[in-house]
């Protein structure tokens, strides 16, 4: 007899959520290099944490098979905007529009800038829910904050290793690229950190209202694969 896949309040809405953080801080970050206070950081830096945010939660209470799920609609989000923005700046602006170079700027991203983006995020973020998910069964479920911050700080320093170096490497001079790199690498795992009494409260309301809280003891761990555990 086959068991029915269970139904979730909040899932599908952290999904969204998840979807519309990582879209915003890619297609807006990206475009603007901040200084503040002698340090530089790549502006989208402020945001781009929270998708690791709804990660984390996503993998502590639905565990590995469901937030494999939302990082591949997430993936797909990724590549249709790519795709919508190459279309729409490549598009003869009207006579009399004269933004198409501004517009360019902001919406015109490389193919190398692309391909770097979404590598970056796809790795990173299956290295940070893995990380979790065996972190979990490590500790049996004690301890979020150790697995909040270790998967955050093996998947954030993949996607940083990934994403700048294929971006930036020869466009920018070498200590601008190792200044922002190391700047962001930073403040997303302090971002992590300050973000752990947050954590904690929104993970333990998802577990009592949705009476999950899943350990991947056996899940197939593999990133291609959009079965999800009964």
């Amino acid at each position: 007899m086959a068991v029915p896949a269970r139904n979730y309040r909040y899932y599908d809405l952290i999904l969204g959520a998840f979807v519309c953080v990582l879209l915003c801080a890619n297609l807006i970050g990206p475009a603007k290099i901040a200084e503040v206070h002698g340090v530089t950081f790549g502006a989208g830096v402020l945001f781009f944490p929270m998708s690791y945010l709804f990660g984390d939660i996503l993998t502590e209470v639905y565990g590995y098979a469901r937030s494999r799920r939302v990082i591949w609609s997430g993936l797909a989000a990724l590549v249709f905007a790519s795709v919508m923005s190459a279309v729409v700046v490549a598009l003869p602006p009207a006579r009399g529009w004269h933004d198409q170079a501004a517009y360019a700027t902001i919406f015109g991203q490389t193919p190398r800038i692309v391909i770097a983006s979404i590598t970056a995020f796809f790795v990173g973020e299956f290295v940070n829910s893995f990380v979790l998910a065996k972190m979990k069964i490590f500790t049996a479920g004690r301890w979020l904050w150790t697995r909040t911050v270790g998967s955050t700080l093996c998947g954030e320093g993949v996607d940083t290793l990934v994403f700048y170096p294929v971006a930036f490497l020869g466009v920018w001079s070498p200590r601008l690229l190792g200044d922002v790199m190391l700047a962001n690498y930073v403040a997303k795992v302090l971002w992590e950190v300050l973000a752990t009494p947050l954590t904690y409260r929104i993970v333990a309301w998802l577990k009592r209202v949705e009476h999950e809280d899943y350990y991947d003891r056996d899940t197939d761990f593999t990133p291609f694969s959009l079965r999800v555990n009964r």
